[in-house]
C-alpha cells in the first residue's frame, strides 16, 4: 500500500489534525505495523496503525473486544496504585474511528486499527544485559498480576489451541502427511535431522497440556507473545513501563508467557541469526529474568505453577521451534519470511537452543527454587 493510501487509512481515526507521515514500525512476523504522525498548527501527535493479519486473526472484532476488555482492567488497576507505585507504568489504549467504531475496514477489506503510543520508551531485539533482563521480568509478572483479578471468561479465544503444543503436534503429523511436505523433507537432510528431533520428544509436548486436565494448573489471562521486543523500557529512567502487542491475548497457563519471554531473552544470538554455534541459553539472564518476575508474581503462583516453571521453558522452544518446521512444510502459510528456508533455518535455531536448555536443566532448576 502506498503511502497516500496509508495516510487516508490512519485519518479515518478520530486523531486532531492531518497525517503528515506514516512509516513502518517494528519487525512483527504477523501484522504490519505503521508509526503514523499527525500535526496541527499547534501541535504533533503519534500513534500506531497496524492491519490486523485477518488471515490469523479472522474475528478482528473479537480482538478489539479482548483488547478493550484487558487494557480498561488493566487501566483502572495502574490508576489505583499509582501513588504507591515505584514508577509510571503504561498500556497502550485503543483510539477509536471517526465513526466511534473500534476499526476500519480499507477497500480491499482489510481490518485496519490505532493505539496510542507508549510515550517514551524503546523496545529491543536482544537483552542487552542483566538489568534489562530483570527489568522484562518484572514487565511480565506485573502484566500477569494486573491480569490475575480479571476472569478468563470475560475473553474470547481468537487463537483457538494457540499454545497448546499437543496440538501443534497434531498438526504438524497432519502435515508432514502431505505430498508437498513429504518432498520438502527428503530433498533436505537438515528436514530430516529436525524431523528426527521432534520425534525424540513427541512424548514431552503434553506436558502443560496434560498437568491442566489433571487439575494442577488453571488457565488465566496471558500475553501469549511476551518476547523481549514487546517489552518497553523507559528512555528516562531505564525501567520497565510496558507490555504491548496484546493480539494474541487470551486464557491459557500463564507458563506459556514465562517460558516464551526466557527463550527469547536467553538466547543472545536472537531468533533469526544464521550461526547455530552463537545459540545458547544465557543462565545469568535468566537468574536476572526470574527475580525480576518473582518480584511481582510471587504472591500469586501457586505451589503447582512454580513446579512447571522449568518445563515451560524447555516446552516453549520445542513449540516455536515445531511451529517453524511445520509451516516451513506447509509452505510458510503462517510467518512472514523473507528468503526461502527461512522457517527452516528459524527451526534449527529453536531446536538448538531447546539442547541447550536441556543441558543446563540443573542450573536453571537451581534459579527457579532460589528465587521462590
Amino acid at each position: 500500500m502506498g503511502t497516500e493510501d496509508l495516510k487516508k487509512i490512519a485519518e479515518r481515526f478520530a486523531v486532531p489534525g492531518r497525517a503528515a507521515r506514516v512509516t513502518p514500525l517494528g519487525c512483527g512476523n504477523v501484522n504490519d505495523t505503521y508509526l503514523a504522525v499527525f500535526r496541527t498548527a499547534a501541535a504533533e501527535q503519534k500513534f500506531v496503525l497496524q492491519r490486523i493479519n485477518t488471515s490469523v486473526f479472522r474475528r478482528p472484532a473479537w480482538l478489539m473486544s479482548n483488547l478493550r476488555a484487558i487494557t480498561e482492567h488493566v487501566q483502572r488497576r495502574i490508576a489505583r496504585e499509582a501513588p504507591r507505585a515505584d514508577r509510571v507504568w503504561q498500556i497502550a489504549r485503543i483510539i477509536p474511528a471517526k465513526n466511534g467504531r473500534s476499526g476500519v475496514r480499507g477497500r480491499d477489506g482489510s481490518y485496519w486499527r490505532a493505539l496510542t503510543l507508549i510515550s517514551k520508551a524503546s523496545s529491543y531485539e536482544k537483552a542487552r544485559g542483566l538489568e534489562h533482563a530483570r527489568e522484562a521480568g518484572t514487565v511480565l509478572g506485573q502484566f500477569h498480576r494486573l491480569v490475575s483479578d480479571l476472569s478468563p471468561a470475560k475473553l474470547r479465544d481468537t487463537l483457538p489451541g494457540f499454545h497448546q503444543t499437543p496440538l501443534y503436534l497434531k498438526r504438524y503429523d497432519q502435515t508432514r502427511r502431505s505430498a508437498p511436505a513429504a518432498r520438502r523433507i527428503k530433498a533436505s537432510a537438515e528436514a530430516r535431522r529436525l524431523a528426527a528431533f521432534i520425534e525424540e520428544r513427541r512424548d514431552f509436548a503434553g506436558v502443560l497440556e496434560d498437568a491442566r486436565r489433571r487439575g494442577e494448573l488453571s488457565p488465566r489471562i496471558i500475553h501469549g507473545d511476551p518476547k523481549v521486543s514487546n517489552i518497553m523500557i523507559d528512555d528516562l529512567t531505564g525501567k520497565g513501563t510496558s507490555l504491548v502487542d496484546l493480539d494474541t491475548a487470551k486464557p491459557g497457563l500463564i507458563h506459556y508467557d514465562f517460558g516464551d519471554s526466557l527463550r527469547s531473552i536467553c538466547n543472545p544470538a536472537g531468533e533469526e541469526t544464521k550461526r547455530l554455534s552463537e545459540v545458547r541459553f544465557d543462565v545469568r539472564l535468566c537468574e536476572a529474568f526470574t527475580k525480576g518476575y518473582m518480584s511481582r508474581a510471587r504472591d500469586f503462583l501457586t505451589t503447582a505453577d512454580r513446579k512447571y516453571l522449568y518445563a515451560s521453558i524447555r516446552l516453549i522452544t520445542f513449540e516455536l521451534g515445531l511451529r517453524f518446521f511445520e509451516d516451513h512444510l506447509a509452505g510458510n502459510t503462517y510467518f512472514k519470511t523473507s528468503s526461502p528456508g527461512h522457517n527452516l533455518r528459524r527451526a534449527r535455531v529453536q531446536f538448538r537452543l531447546c539442547e541447550r536448555v536441556e543441558a543446563d536443566e540443573r542450573k536453571i532448576r537451581a534459579i527457579l527454587e532460589a528465587a521462590r
